[in-house]
């Protein structure tokens, strides 16, 4: 998490009476283990810990991440949907399918990647979350990427985008170009639930041309 995101999250926490250094303490792993158990391991303190997740009501259970720990290559979105909600793992329903599409069509296996969202728990009537909300949730997200350490990051839809690039910018105006993370190389591009929406030649075209981007970055690195 970058200066102003953390700075965003301090402000919140603030306004709602939260003592925000505890919390930042409570997300530490055991730096000495392995990515997959630090993962667990942040995943119980975000469900003991989560100031957003404890408070909200209307979800069946939280959605954390799934993948390889070791991952390459990150795809982040903004919220679990209904059937993630009911199953406890990310992008399972319609555009976790595309998404599925999209990743073989990389040359790429679901278990190649590692995929999370930002919010950890399904907002009431899978609304676009809140600035607020993704204040309080969002430090989770900050760690799962400093434990997985991917090359790529795939930044689903506008939510993620601006979370992640500390922009109001809409998504037409990000996808496409590449951006910086904490030094991680991140690309924009539509959500999958967009494209199901918008199932144009053109929107296709986008979101594949930008995935040809990934994929040529990933062969760089590699070649390097």
């Amino acid at each position: 998490m970058n200066l102003h995101q953390a700075q965003l999250h301090l402000e919140t926490s603030i306004l709602m009476g939260v003592d925000f250094l505890p919390v930042a303490e409570k997300l530490e792993t055991t730096p000495e283990t392995d990515p997959s158990t630090r993962l667990e391991q942040l995943s119980t303190i975000h469900d003991d810990t989560c100031e957003h997740c404890l408070q909200a009501t209307g979800y069946t259970q939280t959605v954390f991440g799934i993948g390889n720990p070791n991952a390459q290559l990150m795809f982040i979105g903004e919220a679990p949907g209904a059937e993630e909600d009911l199953q406890g793992i990310p992008f399972v329903g319609e555009a976790g399918k595309k998404l599925n599409e999209i990743i073989t069509a990389m040359g790429m296996q679901r278990e190649d990647v590692y995929i999370a969202n930002i919010l950890k728990s399904r907002p009431q009537n899978n609304r676009t979350p809140t600035a607020e909300e993704i204040a309080k949730c969002a430090p989770f997200l900050a760690k799962q990427i400093a434990i997985v350490e991917p090359e790529v990051i795939v930044a689903l839809g506008a939510p993620a985008s601006q979370f992640l690039l500390s922009t109001t910018a809409g998504i037409t105006q990000l996808r496409g170009k590449w951006c910086s993370y904490e030094g991680i190389c991140v690309m924009p591009t539509f959500h999958p639930a967009y494209l199901l929406r918008n199932y144009t030649n053109e929107t296709r075209t986008q979101m594949w041309s930008d995935m040809q981007q990934v994929m040529a970055k990933l062969d760089k690195n590699r070649k390097t």
